[in-house]
């Protein structure tokens, strides 16, 4: 009996052996180590984001009608000052869900997938401006997720994916030769060739056609910040496939001009401006936004006042859980805070391009290339506009800002990212 079990237990180690040799490469990609400095830096941004949102938004949450806020024959009922915290929690919830499990998605499917996602937000885009859109600030941005009701979201976020599933499918498939993405960083340039390369200008009429109707139905809500973002994702993608360097500096050239007629000429935002060159031209009304953002940075010293101890938040700032969270997070963990969170960013950039660096294939270094230069900008634009180095543009802090949709988003592409990852570290055929 002895013998016969002994003759039975290499039979089932060469079986599962052979099991593990026979697995299809999408399953081995699926069964790789995803990068994990990646993984842990996403997450840690997203619980201090929580975190810093929670204390940003106790106190406004208490106002918002939405949190069950209420006046009732003089009595006042107050809101759930945890409102705006268990609603991105939950959404947070959703977003990791999401990016763990694309994270396990073999990422060539979204070649596929590009044109689709791509008609999709499109197809959103257009139907934010009729009836079914939702208005708030003067603008009309939002669509409900249910189109008649549901949770709000802004179908920009979809576009903004869109363009680069759509750039990366396609410009992977350039002709080798074409100066790489790789190549370009560890080579000189190499005199005029490198500046202007007349054939790129068929190859790129199409992405312009598409980048330049999701510029104008997004410019019509209007939200001129999220056609920077969109523009610059864009154009990374452009630059990492080998695009050259002349293109780049014509399309800045005609978008200077275009920047130029929407905020001089058409006066978009010309409060913003005025407001951004003196933030005391209007301390009581047009920049009062600007102005209480200062007082809450310069207040928080080195150290910061301490967590939950912010005196901005209590209705003085607007939008203080949303696009000027970083304020709040300046005057509670004060510059020693501030200047850490921005280094969680950073090295999660920095790793983000790593990885594009090392993919195994172009399209994956298009797709990464294209998602962490869309977070970057974001990240840049947020803290700048928080710190007045430049006008108010509007854009929310990746991670931290409050918008459940966006976090999702933005959670699932990480996720696209890691499964990138996924294939970096997977073993090889046979």
């Amino acid at each position: 009996m002895a013998t016969q079990a002994n003759s039975v237990r290499p039979r089932q180690s060469r079986t599962k052996r052979k099991r593990g040799r026979d697995l299809t490469q999408a399953e081995k990609l699926r069964r790789g180590p995803i990068d994990l400095p990646f993984l842990m830096l996403t997450m840690l941004l997203l619980v201090i984001g929580l975190i810093m949102l929670l204390s940003a938004s106790s106190y406004a949450a208490l106002y918002d009608s939405a949190a069950g806020y209420k006046v009732v024959d003089g009595v006042i009922t107050y809101g759930d000052a945890m409102y705006y915290f268990k609603r991105q929690a939950i959404y947070a919830v959703i977003g990791v869900v999401a990016m763990l499990a694309l994270s396990r998605m073999d990422y060539q499917y979204w070649r596929i997938l590009s044109v689709p996602v791509l008609v999709v937000s499109i197809f959103l885009l257009v139907l934010v401006k009729t009836p079914l859109g939702v208005t708030s600030n003067n603008a009309k941005r939002w669509l409900h997720l249910f189109l008649v009701a549901g949770p709000t979201f802004q179908p920009s976020e979809i576009a903004k994916l869109g363009v680069i599933l759509f750039f990366s499918a396609g410009l992977s498939k350039r002709r080798p030769g074409v100066p790489t993405f790789q190549k370009r960083l560890r080579q000189p340039l190499e005199g005029l060739r490198w500046f202007f390369y007349w054939s790129d200008l068929k190859e790129l009429i199409p992405y312009m056609a598409v980048l330049v109707v999701v510029l104008l139905l997004i410019g019509l809500q209007p939200h001129l910040s999220c056609m920077i973002l969109v523009a610059a994702a864009a154009a990374a993608v452009l630059f990492a496939a080998g695009i050259r360097i002349g293109w780049f500096i014509a399309g800045a050239g005609g978008l200077t001009v275009v920047v130029y007629y929407v905020l001089v000429v058409v006066g978009y935002n010309g409060t913003r401006i005025k407001s951004w060159l003196d933030p005391w031209w209007d301390p009581s009304d047009k920049s009062y936004q600007v102005l209480q953002s200062i007082y809450a940075v310069a207040s928080g010293g080195l150290t910061g006042l301490g967590f939950g101890q912010s005196r901005q938040k209590y209705l003085y700032l607007p939008e203080e859980q949303n696009d000027y969270i970083f304020a709040i997070i300046c005057e509670e963990l004060g510059l020693i805070g501030a200047v850490m969170i921005i280094l969680l960013f950073a090295l999660l950039i920095i790793r983000g391009y790593y990885l594009a660096l090392h993919a195994k294939d172009k399209f994956g270094t298009l797709l990464i290339v294209g998602i962490i230069t869309l977070l970057a900008t974001q990240v840049f634009l947020n803290i700048a506009v928080v710190l007045n180095v430049i006008p108010s543009t509007g854009i929310s802090l990746p991670f931290f800002s409050y918008g459940g949709t966006a976090l999702a988003i933005q959670l699932a592409e990480m996720g696209i990212v890691l499964s990138v990852s996924r294939q970096i570290a997977a073993p090889p055929q046979g």
